[in-house]
């Protein structure tokens, strides 16, 4: 098998970092640094344990515009102003990441999921691998023979590795159904109400008896009352909450081949002020490859 690309959920691994680590931790000009080095370090795990050929930063807007058009409540409890020290590394993040071969992309009018999934999409029909690192379940819908989800899961070290079989594991369906899964379900990370009454297990067995959403409305009059009046009176809602959890494609430039650069990030990191990193950056550097 060919060596995969890897696409990084950059905000996902942002936030994660800077609620991971204390804000305490400064750089240059006691600037916190916190989400930098927190990031850098969750990707570089990831690196040495698969040894991608590249490495693209996924970045994108909270909400895509056409999501919050289909639902309003659509990532509503995300609104409001950044949290204290994140904007400035935010800014800082596409460079950082550049330093260390690791070029950031960003569709305007799409979220990063989009651009990630493309990425899947696009590594795969040219004949290669790739993996997806996120701690977003909605992922879980690029699962494939050739494509596997590095889920960063709240408390773990490191990130749980997703492939079809786990998916089936865990939700009780085929990857290509997680969107269908997610309307029906809901999501509460993403503001998804789903449809009244209808849990996680009787999503999947519907989806299973029925083999999609559109199936399962249809045969709405062979379901219990409460699940019948659900999907009739939430039809035309429930199809939009699966279009909001579909990923859209969008046309990509896959990268070429290209190894982390450990010297040119350990360079950034210390013009960052963020030595220990630096100093992580430089052994890797002259360490064998392989």
């Amino acid at each position: 098998m060919p060596q995969p690309l890897l696409a990084i959920d950059a905000p996902s691994v942002l936030f994660r970092a800077y609620y991971a680590l204390p804000s305490s931790i400064k750089g240059s000009g006691e600037r916190p640094v916190n989400a930098l080095l927190g990031s850098v370090n969750l990707v570089l795990r990831e690196i040495l344990a698969h040894r991608p050929r590249a490495v693209v930063m996924c970045f994108g807007q909270d909400a895509a515009d056409y999501r919050v058009d289909l639902f309003s409540g659509y990532h509503e409890d995300r609104a409001g102003p950044a949290p204290e020290g994140l904007d400035e590394q935010w800014e800082q993040a596409p460079d950082l990441f550049e330093s260390l071969g690791w070029p950031s992309d960003e569709e305007a009018g799409f979220e990063a999921d989009d651009l990630l999934g493309s990425y899947a999409w696009a590594e795969q029909e040219a004949g290669g691998t790739a993996l997806i690192l996120s701690g977003d379940r909605d992922m879980y819908q690029l699962a494939a023979d050739r494509c596997r989800v590095l889920y960063l899961k709240t408390g773990a070290r490191g990130a749980e590795i997703v492939d079809e079989a786990e998916v089936v594991n865990r939700y009780g369906i085929l990857p290509a159904l997680v969107p269908d899964f997610i309307a029906l379900r809901g999501d509460p990370s993403d503001g998804i109400p789903g449809a009244r009454g209808i849990g996680q297990k009787t999503a999947a067995a519907l989806l299973r008896q029925h083999g999609s959403l559109e199936a399962v409305i249809a045969a709405a009059d062979q379901q219990s009352r409460g699940v019948r009046l659900a999907l009739r009176e939430q039809a035309d809602q429930l199809l939009d909450f699966k279009e909001i959890a579909t990923l859209r494609e969008i046309d990509v430039e896959l990268p070429e081949d290209r190894p982390t650069d450990f010297a040119g990030g350990a360079k950034a990191a210390r013009e960052l002020g963020m030595n220990r990193l630096a100093e992580r950056l430089e052994a890797l550097a002259v360490e064998p490859a392989g």
